[in-house]
């Protein structure tokens, strides 16, 4: 157990599903390289992207399952009931950014128990940074030689954008680089990691006419 405890600040279930994030993300690295040897065909990007969707899922199911063996899981392609209880949410966020060769992409993954999110991560794997949260203890970012605590911005302006990649945006926003997020509401399972981040951060995390809006709360009637 004194190995997990040594990666990341956070529980010892927190490192094991970092553990998975990382052997994931090592084929998704490779992937990454091939697929920008098949910018000139669009289509043969795509379909080699879903590909590569398909793989992080299969690779990193047997991993979760030593962390909650009776765990449900939901990603963008498949729901699988489980215990009732716990549920793993994972997305590969930034797919589009992907199939065109932009290194702006992330593996997203959440544990949530009794319907309430208690971890929360968002892994980008060309960069090796981690954003992650565990309810109750704040966020965090991890990334070689550098940990920190995360904070929203205090400043009262409106600077955010759309980058493509929903997961790091909202991560941003939990790190304050953006003030504030509008995401339309698609899958929850790109954004559920992402939302207990801006919270643990200090950040708000609301709907609006359709849409997901997350901001540091200054100014934004929150």
């Amino acid at each position: 157990m004194a190995e997990f405890e040594k990666l990341i600040r956070g529980s010892i279930e927190l490192n094991k599903m970092f553990m998975a994030l990382k052997r994931t993300a090592e084929g998704l690295r490779r992937d990454f390289g091939e697929v920008e040897n098949l910018q000139q065909s669009l289509t043969g990007a795509k379909g080699f992207v879903k590909k590569a969707q398909e793989r992080i899922e299969q690779l990193i199911l047997s991993d979760l399952s030593l962390v909650r063996p009776n765990a449900g899981l939901l990603t963008p392609n498949l729901s699988r009931e489980g215990d009732g209880r716990d549920e793993f949410v994972l997305a590969f966020s930034g797919a589009g950014n992907f199939v065109r060769g932009i290194s702006h992409f992330a593996i997203t993954l959440a544990l949530r128990t009794l319907g309430e999110t208690k971890i929360g991560m968002v892994y980008s794997p060309i960069e090796d940074r981690l954003y992650y949260a565990e309810v109750g203890e704040g966020a965090f970012l991890f990334a070689p030689y550098h940990s920190q605590r995360l904070r929203v911005s205090k400043s009262d302006e409106q600077f955010g954008r759309d980058t493509g990649c929903p997961a790091l945006d909202l991560a941003f926003v939990s790190a304050g680089k953006f003030d504030i997020i509008k995401l339309p509401l698609t899958d929850y399972a790109e954004v559920c990691a992402g939302e207990l981040l801006v919270v643990e951060a200090g950040g708000k995390v609301w709907q609006d006419a359709g849409d997901l809006i997350a901001g540091n709360g200054s100014n934004f009637g929150a």
